[in-house]
């Protein structure tokens, strides 16, 4: 199993200077830095420095892997075509960029959009179906970049079309690509889930991402998340991926506003307090998830 933290725990908005984040986590001791598509719209914009960001992370022995929340113009669930056809060419001009990254994991809400507004009518069934029907199409751009695509499930308040482990075998099923498969986060299931250990033993061989969060939000080890019964479910189905911490801990900016945190979960958000943290956090889930 491989370890990593999302890049966003130290930032408030989607984007920033991951050179120094793939510096960070080398430091601290991760093998993965995860980064987000979001920073391809104003940061990371031309070829070369796509280039220059993977030899840079190759150099200092990271992996990179990738997140994303499509926004509602992206969204391949959607009624309306002009808006599919959009997500059609958005996820194809992604995965082209993630190709050249020599980025091989891609998760987050892939088959819906991120955050959802549910002042809006929610149609599930009619979104399902033409997620899918659209994903095989997206699906067939991931095999030639060989890329895989995690498809997260989210808590019933930042997404309504896979909710549970149940609903995301559904889903990948019908989608029928070794390219897409099920992305779980402990977070989410908290939430979702009446056993988050049995839906890691569902998910089984169809688990190809983890993200890895306290109930409260911090890293894990600082709240009251069952991890010795993760860990084992881990090791019942030989699960080998990335396990990549996601804690949000700061108010503030786009990410601070559209994941919900409105004041800051720990005393001390310094940039070396949580640094420690993470630092800690990765030697907590290392002894709790060892073979």
């Amino acid at each position: 199993m491989k370890y990593g933290i999302y890049f966003a725990y130290w930032e408030k908005e989607w984007f920033a200077d991951y050179k120094k984040y793939i510096d960070k986590v080398a430091d601290l001791g991760f093998d993965i830095l995860e980064i987000s598509c979001g920073a391809f719209r104003n940061t990371y914009t031309t070829d070369e420095q796509l280039y220059e960001l993977r030899d840079y992370a190759k150099e200092k022995n990271v992996i990179l892997t990738a997140g994303y929340g499509p926004q509602a113009s992206q969204n391949l669930g959607s009624a309306d075509p002009a808006v599919q056809e959009n997500a059609l060419l958005f996820f194809t001009e992604t995965l082209h960029k993630l190709k050249k990254m020599d980025i091989k994991a891609l998760g987050g809400g892939l088959y819906s959009y991120w955050p959802v507004d549910y002042s809006k009518p929610v149609d599930k069934e009619g979104d399902f179906e033409r997620s899918v029907a659209n994903m095989k199409k997206v699906a067939k751009v991931a095999e030639e970049c060989d890329i895989v695509l995690g498809m997260e499930v989210l808590n019933r308040f930042e997404g309504y079309l896979l909710n549970t482990c149940d609903e995301a075998i559904r889903y990948v099923d019908a989608v029928g690509s070794k390219n897409v498969q099920i992305m779980l986060d402990t977070f989410h299931m908290s939430i979702e889930e009446d056993n988050i250990a049995a839906a890691i033993r569902k998910a089984g061989d169809k688990l190809c991402h983890l993200h890895l969060g306290e109930r409260n939000r911090k890293v894990p080890g600082k709240g009251t998340m069952p991890w010795d019964e993760i860990g084992q479910a881990l090791r019942d189905i030989n699960y080998q991926h990335a396990a990549v911490m996601e804690p949000f801990v700061m108010p503030g900016g786009t990410i601070g506003s559209e994941v919900k945190v409105w004041r800051n979960l720990v005393e001390d958000t310094s940039e070396a307090a949580l640094d420690a943290d993470a630092k800690g956090a990765l030697q907590f889930v290392k002894h709790v998830f060892a073979l």
